[in-house]
């Protein structure tokens, strides 16, 4: 079978059947070649090796940009996702009664931050996707001109639902809300453009479909949000001259850069940097069709043997995950046996992921 990701670039393919991108990927060996390179330079010449790195941090924002469909200035690059919401949370002008509404199925990355705002009189709304999924029309019924933010994931860590993210984006901005998206589990897998979509943020780490080393994650902001948000924790590189060091009073950058506050990581951005570029040479839209050719090859094997699929499929709603169960079977079990065939995954949503 051709594959858009040359499989040459994956050595964990020689010795297992990797299914476990939705917990965290591997490493290509390209971006092991290039975090290597750094290594040496750091360890043989100290900051002369590894200050040139540093110079390219605009360019892999550009990168990154691109690959979303944004400009260079408009990307951020911080320690995890978790930062990535905190961002926007803390940023933000809130009054007592405002709301941000959820899903109650959302990874923890993509609530506590929301939860902490509390203290401010905030209220969180938690939308039950057990009885109904978060479709555009659902979405329309439940905010209202006291909905601040519309949190959510793009695609569910749990069972892999596809949010229509176009569809939550005009609903929210009707009452003046923004769209903040939690692209962990469909970024790097699935093709995005930020300005078509009408997402406010977008942010995801590094390390699962993107491919990259943990302790790294982008973070995308429109201009209709990066405008109101305040810079809750800033820092030396903030700045717009971030090398004028004594010059303390000057103002802060104009661009999402102001949020990295301090020396980043700059391996971590490396490798996503070495990703996108992987990704951009094969094509996201290839990717995209060969991984939802593969996941629906592999619901039909499993419907075929009796199993019962969690993750609802269908155009516009599938992704790279697909969660099961086998009836008359424990599912820990179950993934303890594949595991001991060399086939990797995880357990979620009661059933392997």
């Amino acid at each position: 079978m051709t594959t858009p990701l040359p499989r040459s670039e994956f050595a964990v393919t020689e010795r297992f059947i990797y299914l476990n991108h939705a917990s965290a990927g591997v490493l290509p060996l390209s971006s092991v070649a290039a975090i290597d390179d750094f290594a040496r330079a750091h360890a043989g010449r100290g900051v002369l090796g590894t200050f040139p790195y540093d110079l390219q941090m605009p360019e892999y924002r550009e990168r990154i940009g691109r690959f979303v469909g944004a400009a260079g200035t408009q990307i951020a690059l911080l320690s995890n996702t978790s930062a990535a919401a905190n961002t926007i949370a803390s940023g933000l002008d809130w009054r007592p009664g405002d709301e941000v509404v959820l899903c109650d199925n959302e990874f923890p990355a993509n609530v506590i931050p929301w939860i902490a705002l509390r203290r401010r009189g905030v209220v969180l709304r938690f939308l039950p996707t057990a009885q109904q999924r978060l479709t555009p029309d659902v979405l329309r019924r439940e905010i209202s001109a006291r909905t601040r933010v519309v949190a959510v994931s793009w695609v569910s860590y749990a069972d892999g639902y596809r949010h229509d993210l176009c569809g939550l984006a005009d609903q929210a901005h009707r009452v003046g809300a923004f769209l903040c998206v939690d692209a962990m589990q469909g970024l790097g897998v699935l093709p995005v453009d930020v300005k078509s979509s009408g997402v406010d943020a977008l942010y995801s780490g590094a390390a699962k479909w993107m491919l990259g080393l943990h302790g790294v994650a982008m973070l995308y902001l429109s201009e209709r949000i990066r405008e109101r948000l305040e810079l809750a924790m800033p820092g030396w590189r903030s700045m717009r001259d971030m090398w004028d060091f004594h010059n303390y009073e000057q103002p802060f950058s104009a661009d999402a850069m102001r949020f990295e506050a301090g020396t980043p990581a700059l391996i971590g951005a490396l490798s996503l940097a070495s990703s996108v570029a992987l990704f951009t040479r094969s094509g996201p839209e290839a990717i995209a069709r060969h991984v939802l050719e593969l996941t629906e090859r592999l619901c039909m094997g499993l419907r075929r043997i009796g199993a019962e699929i969690t993750t609802q499929r269908g155009e516009g709603i599938s992704s790279g995950i697909v969660t099961f169960s086998i009836p008359g079977s424990d599912s820990l079990e179950l993934g303890a046996a594949l595991e001991k065939r060399r086939i990797v995954t995880t357990y979620r949503a009661r059933g392997v992921r």
